[in-house]
């Protein structure tokens, strides 16, 4: 049997295919989904200790159409300050200044409706706030690593209250307890009286990667109805 060489239609193909799933990883996203905070910015309200795992560094967010990611650098290695939490704000479409109402006031701008919880220790939740309060649902996928911590959260945990999850805004928090009558106990926003969007893919993306699959998808079956000369 001799061996078989590959046609070259069937190779010009292949090497198209690669070429434009090439280009679906080199694509850009639809716009910036990073946050950057300058370092020591304490508030001046924080009353607790000045240790880098409550001062933000930079703070990402990507959805994929069924989770958002969540991304956090500190600037230092978490697990220095006792009952740490990291509080994900997020705007579903009817969030408001709720921080603003309470002792000290703080966080004009940032506004949410619901929190993501994340608890270095264990024990991280979302909670649902507005338009009405549900029970805390747990956050399973969540790790903290170094200065790094990393959570995954469903978009099943975060109905919609007027935004679609493409259009939710994020600010993250740390502080040093859960006990949400103290304002005293959050130390830095990211980003300062505002909040941020996370990165989609840009509608482009998306007809790259249906003309990629689809051209691999062509070139598969090609070489299945191929049969090789004996």
């Amino acid at each position: 049997m001799q061996p078989h060489s590959t046609p070259a239609p069937w190779r010009s193909q292949c090497m198209r295919a690669a070429a434009v799933l090439s280009a679906i990883a080199l694509a850009p996203a639809a716009h910036a989904a990073t946050v950057t905070d300058a370092a020591g910015d304490f508030l001046a309200t924080f009353t607790g200790p000045h240790n880098g795992d409550m001062d933000l560094l930079s703070v990402t967010a990507v959805e994929d159409g069924t989770a958002v990611t969540l991304t956090a650098t500190l600037n230092g290695p978490l697990g220095a300050t006792s009952g740490e939490a990291f509080i994900l704000g997020v705007n579903r479409g009817g969030g408001l200044p709720l921080l603003t109402f309470g002792t000290p006031p703080v966080g004009a701008g940032v506004n949410f409706d619901a929190v993501a919880v994340l608890i270095p220790a264990g024990g991280s939740f979302v909670n649902i706030i507005l338009p009405t309060a549900l029970a805390p649902t747990p956050l399973t996928n969540v790790t903290f690593s170094g200065a790094t911590l990393k959570a995954v959260i469903p978009f099943s945990q975060l109905p919609t209250n007027g935004f679609t999850p493409a259009h939710f805004l994020y600010n993250l928090w740390p502080r040093d307890g859960l006990n949400t009558a103290d304002n005293g106990q959050i130390s830095d926003f990211a980003p300062n009286a505002s909040s941020f969007a996370a990165s989609v893919p840009e509608p482009g993306v998306w007809a790259l990667l249906l003309l990629g699959f689809g051209g691999l998808g062509a070139v598969l079956r090609r070489g299945r109805g191929r049969v090789a000369p004996a």
